[in-house]
């Protein structure tokens, strides 16, 4: 029997600045397949549809003003903000930590500044929106989705190699 592992701390990079003692919280992206309901004549039920990776973001809390962060918002690239997440994770029955690393490239699409009010928090929440994630075990990429590129690399595996070249890519 093992133990879970669990987070242990964590860093946040924006275009690689660290923001190191800066982040208290943030909601790693969720991996969510667009799937609709196809039932023909002859089907006693629905198959569910594979329509492809649902759009990803990163929600993040600031601590206070970020003056970085902030100067990219607006950005006309789609990937113009590059966001890494260094996680350690161990557990209880371990002495070593799995570093897990978490990419995404995209932009700001709201940032939350919160209410003004002296002696009061001043923690500033940001969404970012991702064209491109990453996420990586010990230094092992275990899923790249990269949406301008239509990669969408599993364990080592390009699911989508086999369209790219039905359609000419």
């Amino acid at each position: 029997m093992s133990l879970p592992r669990k987070l242990k701390n964590f860093n946040l990079f924006h275009n690689g600045e660290s923001f190191a003692g800066q982040i208290p919280e943030l909601t790693l992206p969720k991996l969510s397949r667009k799937m609709e309901d196809y039932q023909a004549g002859g089907m006693s039920g629905p198959v569910k549809v594979d329509q492809g990776q649902e759009a990803i973001q990163l929600e993040w809390t600031a601590g206070g003003f970020l003056k970085t962060a902030l100067q990219q918002y607006g950005a006309l690239k789609h990937d113009a903000v590059l966001l890494r997440f260094a996680g350690a994770y161990r557990a209880e029955d371990a002495t070593t930590h799995d570093s897990i690393e978490v990419i995404v490239r995209g932009r700001h699409q709201e940032i939350d500044m919160g209410s003004a009010k002296l002696k009061d928090d001043t923690a500033h929440k940001f969404t970012t929106v991702a064209s491109y994630y990453k996420l990586s075990v010990n230094g092992s990429t275990i899923i790249e989705l990269d949406f301008v590129n239509m990669i969408e690399n599993v364990n080592g595996v390009d699911l989508m190699q086999d369209l790219r070249t039905a359609i000419g890519l």
